[in-house]
């Protein structure tokens, strides 16, 4: 059983727009950490000696330590005072990141991968942070603020990896960042006010109950299941739309596809938007809308024939539409579930972010074989489909 007690604190009147920026910024900074390698991982491979059949290792290792992170990690904000464990775990993001851009042989470079992953996490117990400053009028304007920044800095890691990568080396990528963990870590220690959780459970007490919570929490189940749908087809878009960017029916250059990424991340203004509506009461017409969204973002780009200027249009306007309702629905689903207590937040976020991160990495092994086996219609289909079955869900769910 969990043992919940609440958290006597008063609750503040407000969470001014500084801390705010600051928290955006850092889950924005350390987000990047987990995407900067996906568009250098050819390069990446080639240097150390990896086959190219083996580059997706570089993601796949991340994506694993990001996963285990999240179960293993962020719910010790529940438990340990939060300014330290937050410094803490961006600091180890800081030595693996060294460690990556040291490496000249695979496998050094493979377990500094599954390191920056695994310490990445730190985003995620800033996300429940944000939600413990914020008052309830207004926790889901400051959690959708801060999670604007979180998705910039994923739409922003690639364009800007991809950039630094060609001026200099994808070494200078990694020592960049970590030169960055090191002075966010101080930063965020001397300045984040401290909140220390009132649980009292020890840490395979804690683990233990994360079962039970996700046995015992409907509104945990639906929110992941519909942001499991939406996340899977979003990594299903970002993998597969370079694809088709890149092959002789657009024909565009590496440049162009970063270019493409950037305007992409335009969708990330969502996130800010949602938490107004969120804390409006308006949470199931606003999810509904981001599922319609994320299908109609599909849609746009098989209504006419790829390869011609209206098309690219098209692309990049679905990009956007995506990654609106992607970001929408997260930030949506972050405002339900930490309204259930204080206590139990980084608990819930964890096991909620696990679910959907996972829904994230199947989503991108099935956009490549959709994608080699039916081209971009298929591709395209599958996810159009995804967020309307996410959609009819929706329908059961009780007012």
């Amino acid at each position: 059983m969990t043992t919940i007690t609440s958290d006597v604190r008063p609750e503040p009147d407000s969470v001014s727009n500084r801390l705010t920026f600051l928290l955006a910024l850092s889950c924005g900074l350390i987000a990047a950490n987990i995407y900067y390698a996906q568009p250098l991982a050819g390069p990446i491979a080639a240097e150390l000696g990896l086959r190219p059949e083996s580059a997706g290792l570089i993601l796949t290792m991340t994506q694993i330590g990001y996963g285990v992170g999240l179960l293993l990690i962020v719910p010790l904000g529940d438990l340990i005072e939060n300014r330290r464990l937050i410094s803490s775990v961006i600091a180890v993001a800081a030595v693996a990141l060294v460690a990556a851009a040291l490496s000249r042989h695979p496998l050094p470079f493979l377990v500094a991968a599954l390191s920056v992953g695994f310490a990445s996490v730190a985003v995620q117990i800033l996300v429940p942070y944000a939600g413990h400053l914020a008052p309830e009028r207004i926790r889901g304007r400051v959690v959708g603020n801060v999670t604007s920044g979180l998705m910039l800095g994923i739409m922003l890691a690639r364009p800007a990896s991809s950039f630094i990568a060609s001026v200099s080396s994808w070494h200078a990528v990694y020592w960049m960042s970590a030169a960055l963990m090191v002075s966010l870590a101080i930063l965020l220690r001397w300045t984040l006010p401290p909140r220390m959780p009132q649980t009292r459970l020890r840490y395979a007490e804690l683990l233990g109950s994360m079962v039970h919570l996700a046995r015992t929490t409907p509104v945990l189940w639906r929110r992941a299941f519909y942001q499991a749908s939406l996340f899977a087809v979003f990594s299903l878009f970002w993998t597969t739309v370079p694809l088709m960017l890149a092959s002789p029916v657009f024909g565009l250059s590496q440049s162009g596809i970063a270019l493409f990424a950037l305007l992409g991340a335009a969708g990330a203004v969502a996130s800010s938007i949602a938490g107004r509506v969120a804390d409006c009461g308006w949470t199931r017409p606003a999810t509904a809308a981001a599922m319609l969204l994320t299908s109609c973002g599909f849609a746009l780009t098989v209504i006419v024939a790829p390869g011609s200027t209206l098309s690219l249009v098209l692309f990049v306007t679905a990009a956007i539409a995506i990654d609106f309702g992607v970001q929408a629905n997260v930030v949506l689903g972050f405002r339900a579930l930490f309204v259930l207590g204080a206590d139990v937040r980084s608990r819930l976020n964890g096991l909620y972010m696990a679910t959907f991160f996972l829904a994230g990495a199947l989503g991108s092994g099935v956009g490549g074989w959709a994608y080699a086996s039916g081209g971009w219609w298929l591709a395209a289909t599958i996810g159009g489909a995804l967020p309307l079955c996410a959609l009819i869900y929706l329908t059961t769910e009780k007012k």
